[in-house]
Parts: structure tokens; C-alpha cells; sequence
């Protein structure tokens, strides 16, 4: 079977790629701040994956998701669901090895994948205090399938490394997408970059990373998502949020 590929946004792109990381039957959770991959959850269960299983923040077992919302918090992601779940069940089902994929934003990435949620500075004399870690240092471990998500990719949060480790996990490599491309961080062999997206080059990636990284020879372009995905994106942001979240 053929697909069809359609003219994709660096942000519809990046949801794609987010939503490909959900197996059918897979289960998924999300934590605060994170309505870009409440969009890619809404994509991946219209697409190829209708029988995932999600975990809301705000405490809903598989809600509705009939558009995204401005907040990740927004109490309508309680429609539709099946059962509640609360943050405490959250953990126990991970502690259990029940949550597949869950995906991690941070303030800093290092090339060890270690990510800083937590402040500029030091803990004991902090200049700035981020979102914080909310669970998430150890989350990231239970979880089988972590991913990493830096929507905005600069040397100010690729970093040679985190001023404060927030989340770290030095028993597994782990994916971090950006806006510009995709990368395994904390393997043996050192920070790698798997593919870049369309519209970026080496050069400019390597402009916008503050650490050295592997590229391989014949290195992959990502794919851009096909007509289907397109459209379950547009349909289910018809507010155009997801390109004020990628990129710029």
C-alpha cells in the first residue's frame, strides 16, 4: 500500500513524529504543560493507533480529545472518559511496568540525556526556578519507551551539560525530537543525530546545539506525515495552536 505525502508545517512534522512514537494498544501518559503531545496522542488514536490507552494530567482515563485545547490543564479533557485516574495511580501503574511512552520536556538536554527542570544556577543558590521536576526524575525511568521534546532547539537548551539534573536515566539511550531533527542521547558511543527534518541542514543544526555530535554518512531526512495524518492534525487543532509551539 502507497501513501501519500502532503505539505506539512515544521510543527505538523513534529506532531507526526510524536504521534509515531505511540504503538497501537500502547499505553500513554501525559504530564502538565504538554499540548503538543496532547495533539500527537489525538493524532496517533485517530491514525494507526485507535486502541492506545491514555493517562491525562488532569485526571481522566481515556477522555474524548475532540480538539486541543489551549491548556493541557483544561478541565474539558475531562469529557468523555472512562474512569478517573489520579497522579498516584499514574505512578503506581508505572512502577508496575504498565505505561509505555511518556515524553519529557526540559528547560536543558545534555548529551548524557540528562534533562534540568529545575533551575539555572545550583540548587543552593538558584538564579532562576523552572516548572520543576513533578515526579517526572523517577517516571522516566519506569516508563518503557521516554522520550525527550525540545519544540525550540538552541545552544541555551542543547547544553555540553545541565546546570542541575533533573531527570536522568544512564541505563538506556533515549530519543529527543526537536524542531530541527532527531537524536539518540546517553548511548556508548555519545550524543548521535538520526535524521534531520527537511528543512534543516547539518551545519545549521550544529549551530543550534551546544554539544558534539555523531552523524552518520548517509544520514536519514525525516519523512514528512502522510495525507491522513495531515489531516487528523488539522482537524483536531483547528485553532492553529501547534505552530506557535514549534520552532521560531
Amino acid at each position: 500500500m502507497t501513501t501519500t505525502t502532503v505539505d506539512a508545517t515544521p510543527a505538523e512534522t513534529v506532531v507526526s513524529l510524536l504521534a509515531r512514537e505511540i504503538e497501537e494498544g500502547s499505553v500513554v501518559a501525559t504530564g502538565v504543560a504538554s499540548p503538543l503531545v496532547i495533539l500527537a496522542i489525538a493524532v496517533a488514536r485517530a491514525t494507526h493507533a485507535p486502541g492506545l490507552t491514555y493517562l491525562a494530567c488532569v485526571g481522566s482515563l481515556d477522555p474524548a480529545l475532540p480538539e486541543l485545547f489551549p491548556s493541557s490543564e483544561d478541565l474539558r479533557y475531562l469529557d468523555g472518559r472512562s474512569a478517573e485516574v489520579s497522579i498516584a495511580d499514574l505512578f503506581d501503574h508505572a512502577r508496575r511496568g504498565r505505561v509505555d511512552t511518556v515524553f519529557f520536556g526540559a528547560a536543558e538536554v545534555d548529551p548524557a540525556g540528562r534533562t534540568n527542570m529545575t533551575a539555572s544556577g545550583s540548587l543552593d543558590k538558584p538564579r532562576t526556578k523552572f516548572p520543576g521536576v513533578a515526579g517526572a526524575a523517577t517516571l522516566r525511568q519506569w516508563v518503557k519507551n521516554p522520550v525527550l521534546l525540545v519544540p525550540r532547539q538552541s545552544r541555551r537548551n542543547l547544553v555540553p551539560q545541565v546546570q542541575v539534573a533533573t531527570t536522568r536515566d544512564p541505563s538506556r539511550p533515549v530519543r529527543l525530537i526537536s524542531d530541527l531533527g532527531t537524536y539518540e542521547l546517553g548511548g556508548p558511543h555519545g550524543a548521535r543525530l538520526l535524521a534531520r527534518h527537511p528543512w534543516a541542514t547539518v551545519d545549521g543544526i550544529s549551530e543550534r546545539t551546544g554539544f558534539e555530535f555523531a552523524v552518520p554518512d548517509a544520514l536519514p531526512v525525516t519523512s514528512l506525515p502522510d495525507a491522513r495524518t495531515v489531516s487528523a492534525i488539522r482537524a483536531l487543532d483547528p485553532r492553529n495552536l501547534r505552530d506557535a509551539l514549534v520552532g521560531g
